[in-house]
């Protein structure tokens, strides 16, 4: 399988990388992005230097995979003008899966965020909402919308809010039960082999995926 993705050298990304290149499976894994991964030394990787706002450097590098995946994204948005965050988290993804689907990409995965829906009032989740009835209406044979609540990291790499909140969370984790089972955290580790598992066992249509479908993920076994 070739897979082809954006966002590799984010904490959810490297651990979707790791995961791909454990897989026999795995044919060739081209790596889009405005900085290499320095540790990776994998020959089956392609790693590619591209202006993700200008589809136009990467376009001709997409054919042949059948697969794609986005971790594209802003790590604080409340810290960057609305402008900025809807270039990077919406136009720049939805470029990217349009010319994944011009080329004939078969499976598109996109991280998103549990809660998400276009007619929130929230900024934040109306703009992934929006994005993803987009990317519903470009018709890939299958489309994976990758919904974590907090994802928790071994570091803190955004200050005090997200030190006490990684503190907080997995304890807080432990009440969320029934229909509140999906706001769970989830460790990146877990959360990023089960994208890659889930890229490595492609089904067909329109699947969101939520806490407890990444623990299945995780456990599935490497093909």
């Amino acid at each position: 399988m070739n897979i082809i993705m954006m966002g590799a050298t984010g904490a959810v990304g490297t651990e979707v990388v790791g995961t791909l290149l454990e897989s026999p499976a795995l044919g060739t894994l081209t790596l889009l992005g405005r900085r290499p991964l320095e540790s990776i030394k994998d020959h089956r990787v392609v790693q590619q230097n591209v202006d993700i706002f200008t589809p136009s450097t990467y376009s001709s590098m997409l054919p042949n995979h059948d697969c794609a995946i986005c971790t594209l994204g802003v790590g604080e948005p409340s810290k960057m003008p609305k402008a900025d965050f809807v270039r990077i988290d919406k136009t720049a993804v939805l470029d990217f899966a349009t010319q994944c689907k011009k080329s004939g990409v078969s499976h598109f995965h996109l991280l998103s965020s549990v809660g998400v829906d276009a007619k929130s009032r929230s900024f934040f989740l109306h703009t992934k909402g929006e994005l993803q009835e987009e990317l519903k209406n470009l018709n890939f044979d299958s489309l994976s919308l990758i919904h974590p609540s907090m994802i928790l990291t071994p570091e803190n790499r955004y200050g005090l809010s997200q030190a006490i909140t990684l503190a907080v969370w997995p304890w807080l984790s432990h009440l969320m039960i029934g229909p509140l089972q999906k706001f769970r955290g989830v460790p990146v580790e877990t959360l990023g082999t089960a994208i890659a598992m889930n890229a490595l066992n492609p089904g067909k249509g329109i699947e969101v995926l939520e806490w407890a479908d990444f623990n299945r993920l995780a456990e599935t076994p490497m093909p």
